[in-house]
């Protein structure tokens, strides 16, 4: 509860980060979080393939963000291991290596619902040591209900991803 309480306050108190719900349906929506965080463009994409360090364990399918990985490769695996256990997150679809990952598949409850998307993280240089950090993720698919309220708890999520992210190249994760 301690560690949601910090992500929560990291990302009310970053004034450079942006999350938007760009556009919501009852079959889709999408999502855009902006941040421009400490570190060159290399060093923050290095940062961002180590998730292990920073995704929050609370949004994870084993509570644990250590057995995370990403393969950034296309076909990669944006994947979870506990022992035996292991879950496909998304797979990679593409890489331009500091610059894009893309990747494909449903996160956490998305899977179960047979919910789609599409995610990108981009890497912008601001400057030597500032690095603007993109991601967008797209989901549709077929939820009795809409997906529009999901959409909002959806980006409630990756906001704070992208907001511990940040936090871990601050050092303050």
């Amino acid at each position: 509860m301690f560690k949601l309480l910090i992500s929560c306050l990291l990302f009310l108190l970053s004034p450079v980060l942006s999350a938007e719900v760009m556009h919501s349906a009852p079959d889709g929506f999408e999502l855009k979080v902006e941040a421009e965080v400490d570190g060159s463009k290399q060093e923050v994409y290095e940062q961002f393939l180590r998730v292990y360090e920073w995704w929050d364990g609370d949004h994870s399918w084993f509570g644990k963000a250590s057995g995370f990985s990403l393969d950034a490769r296309a076909g990669g695996c944006f994947c979870e291991v506990d022992g035996d256990k292991s879950v496909m997150h998304m797979q990679v679809s593409f890489v331009d290596p500091g610059n894009r990952v893309a990747m494909i598949g449903g996160l956490g409850p998305l899977q179960d619902l047979g919910l789609y998307g599409a995610m990108s993280w981009n890497f912008e240089v601001l400057s030597d040591t500032r690095t603007k950090v993109v991601h967008t993720y797209r989901v549709m698919g077929h939820y009795p209900d809409g997906l529009e309220e999901l959409a909002v708890a959806v980006d409630r999520v990756q906001t704070l991803q992208v907001s511990r992210l940040e936090a871990k190249l601050a050092g303050e994760l």
